[in-house]
């Protein structure tokens, strides 16, 4: 059942417009939306440069207009610029493949809505970001619709597939879990739908399967991107028709699950380099959320931390944690790793009974980019041309001290986009 929401974030409204005589324009009011040849796409252009998914434009007042390409074949274009991510300015001419799309802001604003939570299931939050991610959540449990959680590692996916089991009519049956990134090809295919006795070497009895351990419950399938080729149309058939075949058996069995899917890893790539089915990817992203990163959503440190302490069975020795004065440098920490990295930086501290210096891995030498005949020249420039303005920032920033004022005059460009460049590369000013 959904319980109370409310309406909060704001959402910028925007358009794109084809230009000539044939002029169509789409208004959308979400704060994001893919653009592509496929009809599941918000702005559907069918034309054969542009590939299924070809990019998705992301409009929030907090980091402005934004593009990222999804690995289209023909390439994204910001003013005749090629890019694979970057900000449109309002009039930009947005070309896929030979298209040309003009972008524009629009006057109104939409409000997106916000769950009254502030805690579901495992997951804690005040931000914005967070209880906007319970609102999804909230309408995914009362539904029995596939969802598919997208978002870096580390930001609670599997405790949001676990949120949306308990608030939802299967919360008194089974969740179970595969990780499909930790199982050997010929052990998935036994973990997903079972096997029968001498199916294969060592199959000395009959395994049911996680599907048919789930009866009436949820399947929660990790890191679905790596599913095998091979094994996505089984699974692709057990959504369509409701039903398994165990491996050494002709039978089909009949099963009763939701299936809840999750990868840090964006599906609309795979599918236009052919590496993941687009039918499955349509079966599973009925409801998709991303979960956000813990820099976006800096505001929980405290809630986080206290709830982590709780749950590590702090006692006397945590109260050391929970000072303004650390909650200040935490915020500064870029967090790659996000709620399960600073989960662990908290167990070392509990270690120690005392604040520890933050260890991502800021302080070791960054590993150089990787260079591969196997990427195109223009690839290759974007590797290595991020890998460089990522370090340059981190030495402008320590030698400004932190002060992002400093080190726009520094650089000799404006506050504003050197903001957004800190935003892009996960990088926080220290002061």
């Amino acid at each position: 059942m959904v319980e109370g929401s409310g309406r909060g974030p704001v959402a910028r409204r925007f358009y794109l417009a084809t230009e000539g005589a044939e002029r169509r324009t789409w208004e959308l009011s979400s704060g994001s939306c893919s653009v592509g040849s496929d009809p599941s796409n918000d702005v559907v252009v069918d034309e054969p440069t542009v590939s299924r998914f070809h990019c998705e434009l992301v409009v929030t007042d907090r980091v402005g207009p934004r593009v990222r390409d999804l690995g289209s074949k023909n390439g994204t274009f910001i003013d005749g610029v090629r890019v694979a991510d970057g900000f449109l300015r309002n009039g930009s001419v947005l070309r896929v493949g030979r298209t040309p799309l003009r972008f524009g802001l629009g006057t109104e604003s939409t409000a997106l809505p916000i769950s009254e939570r502030t805690a579901m299931g495992p997951l804690v939050g005040v931000s914005m970001a967070m209880r906007s991610a319970f609102a999804v959540m909230e309408r995914a449990a009362a539904t029995d619709a596939t969802v598919l959680l997208e978002g870096e590692t580390g930001t609670g996916k599997e405790g949001a597939a676990e949120a949306i089991h308990l608030a939802s009519s299967r919360s008194g049956r089974p969740l179970t879990v595969v990780d499909c990134g930790t199982l050997a090809r010929s052990l998935l295919e036994s973990e997903l739908f079972g096997h029968e006795r001498g199916a294969f070497t060592g199959a000395v009895a009959r395994r049911l399967g996680a599907f048919e351990e789930a009866r009436g419950g949820t399947v929660f399938i990790d890191e679905i991107g790596e599913l095998p080729e091979d094994l996505q149309p089984k699974l692709l058939r057990v959504l369509e028709r409701k039903e398994i075949r165990a491996v050494g058996s002709n039978d089909h069995v009949p099963v009763d699950v939701r299936v809840i899917a999750a990868t840090n890893r964006d599906l609309r790539t795979d599918v236009n380099a052919g590496r993941f089915r687009s039918d499955l990817y349509y079966r599973l992203a009925v409801i998709r959320l991303r979960l956000p990163p813990l820099r976006e959503r800096l505001e929980d440190l405290p809630r986080l931390v206290d709830t982590l302490l709780d749950r590590l069975g702090g006692g006397p020795d945590a109260e050391a944690l929970r000072s303004p004065e650390l909650m200040a440098t935490l915020a500064r920490c870029a967090w790659p790793g996000n709620v399960r990295e600073l989960r662990n930086h908290l167990e070392r501290c509990l270690a120690f009974s005392q604040p520890v210096p933050v260890d991502h891995g800021d302080e070791l030498p960054a590993p150089p980019p990787v260079v591969s005949a196997d990427l195109t020249l223009a690839e290759l420039r974007r590797v290595v041309g991020d890998d460089a303005e990522r370090r340059y920032l981190g030495l402008l920033l320590d030698a400004c001290r932190g002060n992002v004022s400093a080190a726009a005059e520094k650089a000799k460009i404006h506050r504003v986009h050197l903001h957004r460049l800190l935003r892009r590369h996960g990088l926080r000013a220290r002061t």
